[in-house]
């Protein structure tokens, strides 16, 4: 598809250098304007060096730059884990800021649009672990019709400075075979347009997602594989399903979806990466990308395939591309074959 260029990270695989020096050199080709959305900004000094001298030296010559950022995680849960954004830091940046309470729900975006005309998106956060050690998926669009619908979602959390009343975004078809999605003004439906493009695949299902929880994705994956009559694979964050599990067997709130998870990545080829426990300290090095394929069909950007996903402030592009989503099924099948087949925790139910 034309304008539209994608970077894969993967755990060890490229220098953190490398990124910044993209997302530098993006910030920097702006003429007019930069709108920032992000979840996790925190960067060493040659790092932050890069990325927030490039914001900087924007402003300085004229462009007017904008920065919207999530503050005070409360989830109990550690999926997403949280930020480790030091609010004093992005304040001190010298162009505008937004702090916006992740409370209850998060502002987890990650997207950059510039001059109304590009996007940067994905579900790479802003630090060194994020482009050294976890696998993410970065894609740029140049289009300014996509770039018009985040704007919009932009506008809404600037001014309201509230995650609930953003993403209340119009879902018709950009151009022809290009969708923007927002949560979590279209969270519900987001859910139920992937949930349907997994059901009707007819060849191949493509699936990178830290966890899944999103109750008409995840029954119809479970249908999918049992099923066993299209193509499908997929790769997860086996730590943070372990304590997804965790959660639903101790809150009793949800422990009726445990039956459908198992289903969905035992009775198909499901990888799972033993990452890291959250906790301070530690190092970040999840299975972060969030990316399904179904046939010829992308669905990527910041949204987990989980219910606390449709509630947050997430975006998507869903994009109807061949030669796009053979790459991205590709790097799927690759990193699912760095990982063991998921080994889920004894079932406890009664």
């Amino acid at each position: 598809m034309d304008g539209v260029e994608v970077r894969t990270l993967t755990d060890g695989g490229q220098p953190a250098e490398a990124t910044a020096r993209a997302l530098a050199d993006f910030l920097s080709a702006a003429e007019r304007s930069l709108d920032v959305a992000i979840y996790d900004f925190r960067l060493p000094p040659p790092l932050h060096d890069l990325v927030a001298g490039a914001l900087e030296a924007a402003a300085t010559r004229g462009v007017a730059v904008r920065l919207a950022y999530n503050v005070d995680h409360a989830k109990r849960a550690n999926v997403p884990p949280p930020p480790h954004t030091d609010p004093a830091a992005v304040e001190a940046l010298a162009v505008p800021t937004a702090a916006i309470p992740g409370v209850p729900d998060l502002m987890h975006h990650k997207y950059v649009v510039r001059d109304g005309s590009a996007v940067w998106t994905g579900s790479t956060n802003w630090t060194a672990d994020s482009w050294t050690r976890e696998e993410n998926v970065i894609l740029t669009i140049a289009s300014p019709g996509v770039a018009n619908r985040y704007l919009a979602d932009f506008e809404q959390l600037w001014t309201t400075r509230d995650v609930s009343r953003s993403g209340h975004v119009d879902t018709a078809p950009v151009e022809e075979g290009v969708r923007a999605w927002f949560c979590p003004g279209r969270g519900d439906r987001l859910a139920h347009r992937i949930a349907k493009a997994i059901g009707s695949a007819r060849r191949r299902v493509r699936i990178a997602s830290p966890v899944i929880s999103s109750a008409p994705i995840l029954g119809t994956l479970a249908q999918v594989a049992s099923d066993g009559k299209v193509d499908l694979a997929g790769v997860v964050d086996a730590t943070q399903v372990a304590e997804v599990l965790a959660q639903w067997h101790e809150n009793r709130n949800a422990d009726w979806k445990a039956p459908l998870l198992r289903a969905a990545v035992t009775r198909a080829p499901f990888s799972g990466k033993r990452s890291t426990p959250y906790g301070p300290g530690t190092v970040h090095d999840y299975m972060h990308a969030k990316l399904t394929v179904a046939d010829d069909r992308v669905f990527v950007g910041s949204f987990n395939l989980s219910h606390s996903g449709e509630e947050n402030a997430e975006n998507v592009l869903e994009l109807d591309d061949p030669e796009l989503a053979d790459r991205l099924a590709a790097f799927v099948d690759e990193v699912r074959g760095r990982y063991p087949a998921v080994e889920l925790p004894a079932d406890h139910s009664p």
